[in-house]
């Protein structure tokens, strides 16, 4: 899972923990009926809301989202621009060779289009349209989360509600009315937590990452065009490198100077042999 989001929710829960105990008692925002009522209503009425196969879809791509390793775009261009190298050396057939290697399913497919000897705006509009069916999946996946805040909080009342009516019940007995107020209020506590602590913050990751994977797939669009048109790779690699960060730019840099001193050294190293071969 995303480290930030688990690390959020965690030191969340124990911020809400910690502010009850500092001057309450946890055991009395403890209720099993409240539970029964925020998590079962809202988790129902989400359900309500989509079809059943659509939800269980929904979920995986959530997960895949979420449990994913974070995006390195400074490593596909690095790649692209060695695509590029390869290409300009020995032409686009020699791709298809690297596709193997390759664990970008994106890239793959754009390359093999290329490879195919397909058009620049045929391969556009293609890629284009598989980005507009995962950004909908995507957006579907965040889309169940929003609508999860919406309703555990509208089930938090509902459970408040319902604690209400049972207080009015026991007026006769004015011993119970603080204790039977404080479990309908408990209701609308869950509610809020489960809104604000996990659905609205992973909706909002969610979008993020989404954001993030399209903007690299527009990247690698670009980085296969300028492959196929047969641009320079320096000019290729600074195209790309305008879709990264400051601090992706200077990762990038550090990670490619580190590259070309190592292969300085590899040559340097092979020559000095074959001097000692001839030599001998």
């Amino acid at each position: 899972m995303d480290i930030a989001t688990l690390v959020g929710i965690i030191l969340g829960i124990i911020c809400v923990i910690w502010a009850i105990t500092l001057d309450g008692n946890l055991l009395s925002f403890l209720d099993i009926a409240s539970v029964i009522i925020v998590l079962g209503g809202g988790l129902c009425s989400t359900l309500i809301s989509c079809k059943i196969t659509e939800f269980a879809k929904i979920m995986k791509v959530v997960v895949k989202v979420l449990a994913g390793k974070e995006s390195r775009p400074q490593d596909t261009i690095r790649m692209l621009v060695e695509l590029s190298l390869k290409a300009r050396r020995e032409g686009l057939l020699s791709l298809e060779s690297e596709q193997e290697n390759i664990d970008n399913d994106f890239l793959k497919q754009s390359l093999q289009l290329v490879v195919d000897g397909v058009e620049p705006e045929v391969i556009v509009d293609t890629m284009d349209l598989e980005l507009e069916n995962m950004k909908a999946r995507h957006d579907k996946g965040a889309g169940l989360f929003r609508t999860m805040a919406s309703q555990f909080p509208a089930w938090g009342m509902i459970g408040t509600l319902i604690g209400l009516i049972k207080l009015l019940e026991a007026l006769d007995d004015p011993s119970t009315i603080g204790a039977a107020m404080a479990v309908a209020l408990v209701t609308t506590f869950y509610g809020s937590v489960l809104a604000n602590l996990v659905c609205n913050p992973i909706a909002s990751k969610l979008a993020q990452k989404s954001k993030e994977e399209i903007q690299e797939k527009k990247m690698i669009i670009e980085g296969v065009l300028s492959i196929q048109a047969g641009e320079n790779p320096r000019i290729l690699e600074h195209k790309l490198k305008t879709f990264l960060s400051p601090k992706q730019k200077l990762e990038y840099d550090r990670m490619t100077g580190q590259a070309s001193e190592e292969s300085k050294r590899n040559e340097r190293s092979e020559r000095s042999e074959k001097g000692r071969e001839a030599a001998v």
